[in-house]
């Protein structure tokens, strides 16, 4: 069992008359274990007061390493989310762009052909009203150069006026 340095202090030692010791001799080694045995006693005190404040700062350092541990999991989770959402949104686009590219090009191609057909149209409009005026005109000219019951002939003069012969 240990001693404190109070107990040391008062410990009575016997002495022996023909072999004894000096008792200031004993007294001032006494003296001297007592302060030194004090002073590790003192020194064990702070020193089990230290290891309880650094078993509470670690125990804090545990926890805190635990949430940074969990913060980290979560914030690598929820990375892993957003990229694949972004992948997943991306792809998204790319389809609705490649819908709306087939979308485009399928109007494109069917105004396309409206318009090459309105061209025929056009084009078929345009030979028939042509096709009218050439026989239009060639009625004309049969009509012209036919002479009326009763007209007089006409006859051709220089400079290009003509004269109605009679």
């Amino acid at each position: 069992m240990p001693l404190t340095p109070v107990e040391i202090r008062h410990v009575q030692l016997r002495r022996v008359f023909p072999r004894g010791y000096r008792r200031a001799d004993v007294e001032r080694l006494l003296n001297e274990i007592a302060d030194s045995f004090e002073e590790v006693w003192r020194e064990r005190a702070d020193l089990a007061d230290q290891l309880d404040e650094l078993e509470t700062e670690a125990a804090k350092h545990r926890e805190l390493e635990t949430l940074l541990r969990t913060t980290l999991v979560s914030a690598e989770r929820a990375s892993q989310d957003m990229k694949e959402q972004a992948r997943r949104e991306a792809d998204l686009i790319v389809q609705e762009a490649h819908a709306e590219g087939r979308r485009v090009a399928r109007e494109a191609i069917a105004e396309r052909r409206r318009l090459e057909e309105d061209i025929r149209r056009i084009r078929a409009q345009l030979r028939s009203a042509l096709e009218a005026l050439g026989d239009a005109a060639e009625e004309r000219r049969d009509a012209d150069e036919a002479p009326a019951p009763g007209a007089q002939p006409e006859t051709a003069v220089e400079g290009g006026i003509r004269k109605i012969a009679g």
